[in-house]
């Protein structure tokens, strides 16, 4: 046997690990306030260091998860690989990581053994991410700890949250961080600032109310994200949830199938696949839009929606009619209330569920139902899945500039039936996307 059959995979495995290590460590310590590798001028070890707060508990969780199949595959000797880690990073603060795989090599023979390989994983995973908050909100630091990620709230006090989130702040901080890098460059300020938050689950609403001992120290949801251990137990919830979907051949699939077998996940799947997409897409189309905005969405988002049908086991006119089926409802949803918005993020998951892995779960050769116990675990598993999951799970504010009244105007110009109730004249709009200083 030649070296590289030998040692060739188990090399591979360990060098992505390896590499894992070092992409989440450098994304945690730019989340946690130390700055970037390639951005910071006084970027030291130390700094580089301070990444291990979030990585070994993010990665520790990650792990446990994987090897909660692993474990349990080789239990009833099923021929499968390691975990493969998935490096991902590319010099802007995500996480570092697509997450992990492992490889099964042969077919799983039974309903048992799909329901036990399933399920091991994000229970495995869950129990070490409660921990990891546990130990999170227990030793929340003093509220003024925000003020060494971002000592510019300082001369706000612990009201800051009231006033650094608007674009009028962003912008002049946008402008500060522009004229130290470029001192002879002229700034132009973007037409909008994103602000990220992360959402919240019922977990996450349990420790706050019943864990934490000075509500005072909570963090604000738009920086959740640089507080370690929160933010890898919140990582680790958001993943379970994603692994616990009862669609499919994800975990939460396997999970359904175990629970009712091949024909009844077969119509709770693909249910649930359309109530996914449902739910993402309200608000897409709006009908406050313009009539000619809507007469092209429309056609579009349909095609699109029939796109992701395409592996379904339907007739074409009967994806299309579901397909008009959910616009229509989104719609007016939309139209009784235009502030109901789903989470477009959702869309993409779908478009994975059902293009790559599939809605439909394979059939066992022993196809015997689960014991009591056996189903328990099964509901205590979407239980899990529910106090996991986070309808909008990373909300993405746009502070946007705002118009001045002349191209308020003109933009009601543009409109007959308001041009008529504001008789106006409609004076020259002016490229606004970008703001000189």
């Amino acid at each position: 046997m030649s070296f590289y059959k030998k040692y060739g995979t188990p090399m591979l495995q360990g060098l992505l690990f390896i590499t894992t290590v070092i992409t989440t460590t450098l994304s945690g310590a730019e989340w946690i306030g130390s700055g970037s590798i390639f951005y910071s001028e006084d970027y030291s070890f130390d700094d580089f260091l301070s990444g291990f707060y979030f990585s070994i508990p993010f990665l520790g969780i990650l792990t446990v998860h994987e090897f909660g199949h692993y474990f349990t595959a080789r239990w009833y000797k099923i021929n499968v690989t390691l975990p493969y880690y998935i490096p991902f990073w590319f010099q802007v603060p995500l996480i570092g990581t697509m997450g992990a795989v492992i490889r099964i090599k042969e077919g799983i023979k039974s309903r048992k053994e799909f329901f036990d390989v399933g399920i091991s994983g994000p229970l495995a995973g869950f129990v070490v991410a409660l921990g990891v908050l546990y130990y999170g909100f227990t030793h929340l630091p003093e509220p003024e700890h925000i003020y060494t990620i971002h000592p510019e709230y300082q001369e706000f006090g612990l009201d800051y949250k009231d006033k650094v989130y608007s674009y009028e702040y962003q912008r002049q901080y946008d402008s500060i961080n522009f004229k130290k890098a470029y001192p002879d460059g002229k700034f132009e300020a973007l037409s909008s600032y994103p602000v990220i938050a992360l959402g919240s689950n019922l977990t996450f609403q349990f420790f706050e109310k019943y864990v934490v001992t000075d509500p005072s120290k909570i963090p604000n949801v738009y920086e959740m994200m640089h507080y370690p251990w929160l933010f890898a137990g919140y990582l680790a919830l958001f993943f379970t949830a994603l692994n616990l979907l009862p669609i499919g051949q994800l975990d939460g699939g396997h999970v359904l199938y175990g629970l009712f077998g091949f024909e009844k996940h077969k119509k709770i799947s693909e249910f649930l696949y359309y109530a996914l997409i449902f739910y993402a897409g309200i608000g897409l189309i709006s009908p406050t839009s313009e009539f000619t905005e809507i007469l092209w969405h429309v056609p579009l988002y349909l095609a699109a929606l029939y796109f992701l049908f395409g592996r379904l086991d339907r007739s074409p006119i009967d994806k299309l009619l579901i397909a008009v089926f959910i616009l229509t409802g989104q719609f007016l949803i939309s139209f009784y209330d235009p502030t109901i918005k789903g989470y477009l993020g959702w869309l993409v998951f779908a478009f994975i569920i059902g293009r790559v892995i599939g809605v439909y779960h394979p059939p066992a050769y022993y196809d015997k139902p689960l014991s009591l116990q056996r189903k328990i675990l099964g509901w205590i598993s979407l239980i899990v899945f529910v106090v996991s999951f986070s309808p909008t799970p990373f909300n993405v504010k746009m502070n946007e500039k705002k118009e001045s009244e002349s191209a308020q105007a003109s933009v009601a110009c543009n409109r007959q039936s308001e041009l008529k109730a504001l008789a106006l004249p409609c004076p020259e709009l002016k490229n606004t996307s970008r703001e000189p200083m």
